[in-house]
């Protein structure tokens, strides 16, 4: 063996040397047994081809009829065994099989439940048996158990594996005396001073010590962590030697020295790129987090890695370290096999006040090598229609940072207003994702606008169609301070945007829309969170009715306050159309409720919510409506899904008895 590194091969092979090692190392002084002489060599017997078969030997036990079905067994019988005690089906036979004897060891539960995991009893349950099969699986689990709690440090471990008869049923009782645990005498790990002051530091990242039980898993652990933890101190060649294990069986003790090699400190090189990779060197160098001459960190490698993946354009990243300068360098030799780079995505859905809807996206995510996505977009739907075309570099210029341009022609008919609109936006922005949560996100950029609206513009409520040409400059920056993108538990996030516009209409009009939310996540307890959330938002400069209708405030909806459709919360025309304003405040207060009852994976969410929308720029001086409700909650995988149904508590003209929204996480 020649050291552990931080390959999976190279733990594998620790894995069986370790396990070997602590399971049948030589008690101290005692001598390793000479083989047996061999007996004399006898002549081989004649063989006579004409003889007939000796008679097979008498098992004593009845062949069963696979066919046959057990009709002796009582309701009870057949009822599910208690944890302790599994019920099992083989053919015409069952059996229960029962563990005693390890109530008094510390783990018992995780070493019975590593035990039924490889169990040949539990593996071969469906296969029809008869008692003498039964007894060789039942002496193949002994053989398991003792095993098992040989790993653990208890070397004297003996199990007795026996059969019983009860009424139509076998009980398999495996009888485990674990005897006396191991531990250690000493652990020593020569050659590990060669690291300089951070010695100590590296000595308590192997975690075992003098005293500790003979685990054979622990001492694995503790390699692993130990190579982890010089590479991260810049020993990028560091080398665990091969392990030297003593037990003494009169004292149950045992010695365990590692030697260790570090080898030199060792700084980032060059990167070079191989394979067939959909972008160079430079590219990769952008996402790298560590520029030549920066001290080695084996964690950055695996960082660069990680994000070489999330861009979705490399179906595997393989990154070899090349020591070079005699180890104090080492270039990085990244080798890269290309995904498919096509996409083509789907999306059909139902909002109230929205309208249904489909959308339909083709992507080529490498169209601009490198990372330049080009992509088609279309909205086909009974209040929306839009085409548009968008360019997206991804890591512009530098990590996670993305420049974004599209231009899209658009067109909208809510009840608020209806917009024909085409619109040229750019910008760079710093957003999270699903496999990286930042803890800072911000964006810059322009907007500029052309835009047909008809909707409301005088407080007498009547209609008029205007045209509107907009520039705007829009900023945002959040922190998020959760603990999960989609599904947060604890923690707060604060996020807030403004954008100083200038529009033309025959007559120039500057105003300044703004907004804050913040948002907090309390866990009550192990199953119940206690989420909030507010939202301010004004606009200073221009009265509501001087703008065109699609850049005021809305209030209503899922991310809004629910109860009310989509746009319906605040001032309304005449006929019940929502104005829009300047104004807006909104608060929402829910506990989301796990059901264990259920697995956990279904949660129940009691809301309240509460918003207020005017045309002062005074945020909360309106008046204020309420909406409760309640929610169902399947946590999936990738996220929680969402069925939302609210109630608003002061109806006005245009709205709904209730509302239900669906989506995918939290509703904030």
């Amino acid at each position: 063996m020649t050291g552990w590194g931080s390959s999976v091969g190279a733990a594998r092979l620790l894995c069986a040397a370790a396990c070997a090692a602590l399971a049948a190392a030589p008690a101290f002084g005692q001598a390793a047994p000479q083989p047996a002489a061999p007996p004399p060599p006898n002549p081989p017997a004649e063989l006579d081809p004409n003889a007939p078969l000796a008679a097979m030997p008498d098992l004593g036990v009845e062949w069963p009829d696979l066919n046959a079905k057990d009709t002796n067994l009582s309701p009870q019988a057949a009822a599910p065994a208690a944890p302790a005690q599994t019920m099992q089906a083989t053919g015409t036979l069952r059996y229960a099989v029962e563990v005693d004897g390890l109530s008094a060891i510390g783990g018992s539960a995780e070493l019975v439940d590593a035990f039924r995991k490889q169990s040949t009893l539990e593996a071969e349950r469906k296969k029809p048996a008869n008692a003498a099969q039964i007894g060789r699986r039942a002496a193949a689990d002994a053989d398991l158990l003792a095993q098992l709690l040989r790993s653990q440090g208890y070397y004297d471990a003996t199990v007795d594996p026996r059969t019983e008869r009860s009424g139509a049923m076998l009980r398999v009782i495996l009888t485990a005396d674990p005897g006396i645990q191991y531990r250690f005498a000493s652990v020593s790990l020569p050659g590990l001073e060669a690291a300089g002051p951070d010695t100590a530091k590296l000595r308590a990242t192997f975690g075992v010590t003098a005293g500790d039980p003979v685990i054979a898993q622990d001492v694995i652990a503790g390699g692993l962590a130990l190579t982890r933890a010089l590479g991260e101190e810049g020993f990028a060649e560091a080398k665990l030697g091969e392990q030297d294990i003593a037990v003494n069986h009169r004292t149950h003790l045992a010695t365990l020295s590692l030697p260790v090699n570090p080898g030199p400190v060792a700084r980032f090189g060059t990167i070079r790129v191989s394979g067939k990779p959909p972008f160079g060197a430079h590219h990769v160098a952008i996402m790298a987090r560590f520029k030549p001459g920066d001290p080695f960190q084996r964690s950055k490698v695996e960082d660069l890695r990680r994000a070489l993946i999330a861009t979705t354009l490399v179906a595997d990243a393989d990154i070899k370290v090349v020591p070079v300068e005699g180890g104090r360098v080492v270039d990085l030799d990244v080798q890269l096999e290309p995904a498919p780079s096509h996409t083509i995505a789907g999306d059909i859905g139902y909002g109230t006040g929205q309208g249904a809807l489909v959308e339909v996206t083709w992507t080529d995510r490498n169209f601009f090598n490198p990372e330049g996505a080009l992509t088609l977009r279309g909205i086909a739907g009974t209040m929306e229609q839009l085409a548009g075309v968008e360019f997206r570099r991804s890591n512009f210029l530098q990590r996670d940072q993305t420049l974004d341009a599209q231009f899209t022609a658009s067109h909208q008919k809510f009840d608020a207003y209806e917009a024909r609109t085409v619109l040229l936006d750019a910008h760079i922005e710093r957003l999270s994702n699903f496999i990286w949560q930042k803890q800072w996100t911000w964006s810059y950029g322009a907007q500029l606008l052309a835009t047909d609206e008809n909707g409301v513009f005088s407080r007498d409520g009547l209609k008029d169609t205007r045209t509107f040409f907009i520039a705007a400059l829009p900023l945002s920056l959040g922190y998020d301070g959760s603990d999960n993108l989609l599904d947060p538990t604890r923690g707060f996030r604060l996020s807030g945007w403004i954008s100083p516009e200038y529009s033309g209409r025959g007559q120039s009009l500057t105003y300044v829309r703004s907004q804050v939310d913040a948002s907090g996540y309390y866990p009550a307890n192990d199953r119940i969170v206690i989420a909030g959330r507010v939202r301010l938002g004004t606009i200073i400069g221009a009265s509501a009715f001087d703008m065109a209708p699609s850049r005021r405030f809305y209030s209503g909806g899922g991310g809004s306050v629910r109860g009310y459709g989509y746009q319906q919360l605040g001032p309304k025309d005449a006929v019940g159309d929502p104005e829009g304003g300047r104004g807006l405040a909104e608060f929402a207060l829910e506990a989301r409720i796990r059901l264990k009852q259920l697995g956990g994976n279904f949660g129940v969410v009691p809301f309240f919510d509460g918003g207020s929308l005017t045309d002062k720029a005074l945020p909360g001086s309106g008046k204020w409506r309420f909406a409760v409700g309640a929610g169902v909650r399947y946590y999936s995988t990738f996220g929680p899904i969402r069925v939302d149904f609210g109630i608003p508590l002061e109806r006005q003209k245009g709205d709904g008895p209730f509302a239900v929204t669906v989506s995918l996480g939290q509703a904030f």
